[in-house]
């Protein structure tokens, strides 16, 4: 009778890799250097319950998975409730968008600016989604891949100086029917999901270490369904992908090929990849066959090298059009002879830098179990397991301003995620400036901005916080909406060329007259309040009859008038420091 184990207890995590042509259980726990296997199941679905890696029957589903988890429970000797599920890639949505920001005159840039203009990107990709699909959707996470300033790329723009800024960023999102089938599934079978995570990134944590995460890297997943892909560069992931061409469609081959059914050439692939020398089968007629391995991949060529070329387009489209450095691949059907040769010549790399990746990415994990051997078929149940102990993610639900909301918890949301779920305007979080004044002096442009209004308030269970807060389950947020400035306003007497004045010597006396403002033609004073696209024309001179009337002289007298010692009229011109003499002159 098998050791009874205290799996909820003692440090032990139940994954479940719920795939297209089978569930892998694993029951383990993690040490400080290494992954304990203490318990493995695997049982084959019987019917198409599985599609391309999605529930289409979820009762067979549960049916399978409960016979999972009985197995499992007899290797322990105790009850599961509890287990770590992951998405399936294909589900993913990846939306690769660009967003830009121009202000109006140079501004240095702050953390603020770079997460209005992440945010104005994720809410494009929202809208970009939301537009194809009817489903709800989940962003379960996103990227910055290029910042620009000025349309030059940058690493960082925090604290340039710029007139516009850009991103180019990717996002990915869950529908929300994909997270209730598999908990609807895992319900049937007695159980509770406690850890959710996607494919790709339980296949990666495993597949990639961190410290090559710098380097320009893809992960192929070749499956059953599907071929899910992952691009990591400067240590993040960066892109998932997934194309509808995997194992399954190398078994088809050999169905057409060697007339058996689907089971009985999962079994003539795998003994092909496995390099076996004498392959014994019986066909749909019940007569004994034989064939080798290598008669195997050359009836499966085509196939394999139409799925390698559409995973190496996918990796480039994902990739910024460009080839990646190296690709590691994992899943059983990337180990047919052949696939990676061919990845290499589409991607046009050496063909040493693209591998399958098994034992040696299990070296940190003991199996401690019998008639199961290492095998990248295994890297991604692993890595469930292993998610389990990094983040434990789940969904989780807050309130935002008495609205619930569901988000999956990657183990760093933040407020700023919280009301991307929800579409919070984006203009309702930051300060917002009153309208601006726009308007002309002597044909060069002029522009008052309006006054700054008071950024967003946000609390979290009634305690001040930010965008940037990190938020947990069923926390409380309130959002109070950021103000407006007042509108901006003007008068000419604000203008400093109506400040400066014109000086004049009016008979042997220095005179100081403010300038003439004409507004669209017409002549204003002072406290004239300036519009919209006026059009404003500071004058530097006066006439010689508007200096007398200034001076409260009556100017339809008869004078004699002379300006810097040459006779003048009325209409002459007078500038600054001329000088300026008249004397009234007797009727006749």
């Amino acid at each position: 009778m098998a050791k009874k184990l205290n799996v909820e207890q003692d440090n032990m995590v139940f994954g479940l890799d719920i795939g297209t042509r089978s569930v892998v259980g694993i029951i383990g726990y993690k040490t400080n250097n290494s992954f304990h296997i203490v318990a493995m199941s695997v049982k084959e679905h019987e019917s198409r319950a599985m599609i391309d890696g999605q529930i289409h029957d979820i009762e067979e589903v549960g049916r399978i998975v409960g016979l999972v988890k009985a197995d499992l429970e007899k290797q322990t000797g105790t009850k599961l409730t509890k287990a770590c599920v992951a998405a399936a890639g294909r589900v993913l949505k990846t939306v690769n968008v660009k967003a830009e920001i121009e202000f109006d005159e140079e501004t240095r840039i702050t953390k603020e600016h770079i997460y209005s203009l992440d945010m104005l990107a994720v809410e494009e990709a929202y809208e970009i989604i939301a537009s194809k699909n009817a489903s709800k959707y989940y962003c379960v996470g996103n990227s910055p891949i290029t910042y620009y300033l000025n349309e030059y790329e940058f690493v960082n723009i925090e604290n340039h100086k710029g007139t516009k800024i850009g991103v180019e960023l990717i996002a990915t999102f869950l529908p929300d029917e994909v997270v209730d089938g598999l908990n609807q599934a895992l319900y049937l079978a007695g159980l509770e999901i406690i850890g959710l995570t996607l494919e790709p990134i339980a296949a990666i944590n495993v597949a990639i270490p961190k410290q090559y995460r710098l380097l320009n890297i893809a992960l192929i997943d070749v499956g059953a369904g599907t071929s899910d892909i992952c691009i990591t560069k400067e240590g993040n992931v960066v892109a998932f992908g997934m194309i509808p061409s995997a194992g399954d469609e190398i078994t088809e081959a050999i169905v057409e090929k060697y007339l058996v059914d689907f089971n009985t050439a999962e079994y003539i692939k795998r003994e092909a990849a496995n390099g076996a020398n004498k392959i014994e089968y019986e066909d749909i007629m019940g007569l004994p066959m034989t064939t080798t391995s290598k008669e195997v991949v050359a009836t499966c060529d085509k196939v394999v090298r139409k799925i390698a070329k559409e995973a190496s387009k996918k990796i480039v489209d994902l990739n910024c059009y460009k080839p990646v450095s190296a690709v590691f691949v994992v899943g059983g059907g990337g180990k047919i002879p052949g696939y990676t040769d061919y990845v290499a010549q589409e991607l046009k790399i050496a063909k040493e830098r693209v591998a399958l990746r098994g034992k040696e990415v299990l070296k940190n994990v003991e199996f401690d179990v019998k008639d199961f051997e290492k095998d990248s078929l295994y890297v991604t149940p692993v890595g469930i397991c292993m998610n389990y102990y990094s983040s434990q993610s789940k969904f989780i639900y807050v309130r935002v301003n008495d609205v619930r909301v569901k988000l999956y918890d990657t183990g760093k949301l933040t407020v700023s995620d919280a009301l991307m779920q929800v579409s919070y305007p984006n203009e309702d979080l930051f300060a917002k400036s009153g309208k601006e004044l726009r308007f002309s002096v002597n044909k060069k442009t002029r522009l008052v901005r309006g006054d700054r209004g008071e950024s967003a308030l946000i609390t979290i269970n009634d305690k001040p916080a930010n965008i940037n807060s990190v938020i947990s389950d069923s926390d409380n947020i309130k959002v109070t909406p950021s103000t407006i400035g007042a509108d901006a306003k003007a008068t000419l007497a604000d203008l400093e060329e109506f400040k400066e004045s014109l000086t004049f010597e009016v008979n042997g006396k220095k005179l100081v007259c403010p300038r003439f403002a004409y507004v669209n033609g017409n002549l204003e004073n002072e406290y004239y309040e300036i519009k919209n696209d006026d059009d404003i024309k500071m004058e530097n001179f006066y006439t010689v009859k508007q200096l007398l009337v200034f001076m409260d002289v009556d100017a339809n007298q008869n004078f004699e008038i002379m300006v810097n010692n040459v006779a003048a009229d009325m209409d002459t011109l007078v500038y600054e420091n001329f000088t300026i003499t008249f004397k009234y002159l007797n009727e006749k």
